[in-house]
């Protein structure tokens, strides 16, 4: 059930990040929600080294962190994205 939640949590992450970030990001979907998965990932390590890795009631701090984290890291990836794959693809079309 962990890689399930992983999944789930990467996904909407990637999701609500996209939407932040300005401006139409080219990476696919399953790109996507790993990157979401890394900034869960980092998130929580940011909210543990900060102290705030479980606090009393929901965790909002710890979330924001991995909102953050993976806003960064589908911002990155995705122009990562389009330096190497992104250029290939965009050419045949």
């Amino acid at each position: 059930m962990g890689w399930l939640w992983a999944i789930i949590v990467g996904f909407v992450l990637g999701l609500i990040a996209k939407a932040i970030i300005p401006g139409k990001q080219h990476s696919p979907l399953w790109l996507t929600t790993i990157f979401g998965m890394l900034g869960a990932i980092v998130g929580n390590a940011v909210a543990r080294a900060a102290g705030v890795e479980s606090t009393p009631g929901i965790d909002w701090s710890r979330h924001a962190f991995q909102l953050i984290a993976a806003i960064v890291i589908v911002a990155l990836g995705d122009m990562l994205y389009m330096a190497t794959l992104g250029k290939r693809k965009h050419h045949r079309a």
